[in-house]
């Protein structure tokens, strides 16, 4: 079977990158043919703003291309609503289509309602002109299910032998932060949390995003003794970290399915994330710590109630859910599954059983 696989990123530590790569790879060791189309082979403009749509366009194009050119794939699947237009217009069988959160959501918190309503617009153009859409969380496939649209539910997954077997520990008492630095994943209240931090907690941060961010991140590192902004690292380096630490904070205000939730069950690494959908698809009051989102005083005694006394039962049952529900074997599967489907049902339209004798 051969497959178009198209995304915005399909390298680095972003949960969509880690998915794409891995969904790539179990698919080729099960003897499918992977073509990927990702910004790390197609032109685009990488500025707030501009970075998904110039993705949109240029992915569109190359589809086209392939096209003309004769190219056949039995299935082309996307993964988030920037994938689309090149879905739509690949030379497959099946078109399928994965989301990694409720988009318009996203959209909307990054750059505003204007943004939002109109990505929102686009979006019910794509989810309704694929063969399938699948979702990564529980809860956009209600969000999806209640626009009318039949969404299945499959999981974002993590593979415990790719994850490092000793931790980096950098001081005697850690917290990490390990992912993007925008709004959504909370990471602005971490900062304003950070200021209420027991001094003797050293909050450490890995990863890159927008840039005011960033500024502040750099900027509160020189301020306070105890918060240490890394920057972008390696992402052996960032699970070495995460694996080294007494605790990993999530404050995300909104989420699909987080890979680094699932990561650090598998390193058995105790976590304080919020309560909100998407990190519900993946923990509860049995395995985590959860606080509401978006308050930087709950945050900040949480971190110092926790850094120092995590219940070990919690870490334990994270990790045998992380092993049960969310390995990649199990996911692969689900989504080879859906492609049999699809082409078994396309191919039955197109030859369908000829009619039995008269009378019969």
């Amino acid at each position: 079977m051969r497959v178009l696989i198209v995304s915005p990123r399909a390298s680095g530590i972003g949960g969509v990158a880690q998915h794409v790569s891995k969904l790539a790879r179990e698919l080729g060791a099960r003897g499918f043919e992977v073509e990927v189309v990702s910004v790390e082979n197609t032109p685009h403009v990488p500025v707030k703003g501009l970075y998904n749509p110039s993705f949109a366009a240029t992915a569109a194009a190359r589809a086209a291309l392939k096209r003309l050119r004769g190219a056949k794939f039995d299935v082309a699947h996307g993964h988030n609503v920037p994938s689309w237009p090149a879905v739509r217009l690949a030379p497959a069988a099946a078109r399928v289509l994965t989301l990694h959160g409720v988009f318009s959501e996203q959209v909307g918190m990054l750059h505003g309602p204007l943004l939002g309503r109109l990505s929102g617009w686009f979006e019910g153009r794509a989810v309704r002109g694929v063969d399938a859409l699948t979702c990564v969380s529980r809860s956009a496939c209600e969000h999806y299910r209640r626009m009318g649209v039949d969404a299945r539910y499959i999981p974002n997954a993590v593979d415990p032998r790719e994850l490092p077997g000793e931790g980096l520990r950098l001081y005697d008492r850690q917290v990490a932060y390990v992912g993007r630095l925008s709004r959504e994943k909370g990471f602005d209240v971490l900062l304003e949390a950070a200021k209420m931090v027991d001094p003797s907690v050293h909050l450490v941060v890995v990863g890159s995003g927008v840039r005011e961010l960033e500024e502040r991140a750099r900027a509160l590192s020189r301020e306070l003794p105890n918060f240490h902004y890394l920057g972008y690292r390696p992402r052996e380096e960032a699970l070495r970290v995460m694996k080294g630490s007494d605790l990993l904070v999530l404050p995300s205000r909104a989420e699909g399915m987080p890979t680094v939730l699932l990561e650090a069950m598998a390193l058995r690494v105790p976590i304080l994330a919020s309560r909100i959908p998407g990190v519900l698809d993946v923990v509860d009051d049995s395995c985590a710590a959860l606080v509401e989102p978006g308050d930087p005083a709950k945050l900040a005694a949480a971190i110092n109630r926790y850094a120092f006394d995590y219940p070990g039962a919690l870490v334990d049952r994270a990790y045998e859910r992380v092993l049960a529900e969310f390995s990649w074997g199990r996911v692969a599967g689900e989504y080879v599954r859906l492609y049999e489907e699809l082409l078994g049902a396309r191919a039955g339209r197109a030859d369908p059983s000829p009619p039995g004798p008269a009378g019969s």
